[in-house]
């Protein structure tokens, strides 16, 4: 096969740096991630190459360089889908991400606004017999 596809971009831009903001550290979670991605993309090159052998090996009638130029043109398309389907699940991901912490600020601002409501309820209480009866 010719050249191959580059994998999926990370659009992040914490993903791109492999150290941490606080004292250089690499962050072991973000390295294996990226690792399962890089072989997981490598995985799924190797598997269109093979796909494409196959399918241009039903064509025997072709000739080499046909064949050679039908197989780059399969796993080309093959792993242009797979970076699009990629991409989709990335993009689902963020927003969900995005909706569950939208969700979590406004469970928060209900138990801050719960407890200030508590609070001030016992200090009115607490407050209120020495107010009566002076």
């Amino acid at each position: 096969m010719g050249g191959r596809q580059r994998p999926p971009r990370a659009r992040s831009p914490r993903q791109g740096r492999p150290a941490d903001d606080a004292g250089g550290r690499v962050n072991p979670r973000v390295e294996i991630a990226r690792i399962e991605g890089f072989l997981a993309w490598e995985a799924e090159v190797a598997a269109a190459g093979r796909d494409a052998r196959a399918f241009a090996a039903q064509f025997p009638w072709l000739p080499d360089a046909e064949r050679e130029s039908l197989e780059q043109a399969y796993a080309a398309d093959r792993l242009r889908y797979a970076e699009e389907v990629v991409d989709r699940a990335v993009d689902r991901c963020r927003r969900l991400a995005a909706r569950y912490r939208a969700e979590c600020r406004r469970i928060c601002a209900r138990w801050a606004a719960l407890c200030l409501t508590v609070t001030l309820a016992a200090a009115l209480f607490a407050v209120a017999p020495a107010v009566l009866r002076g």
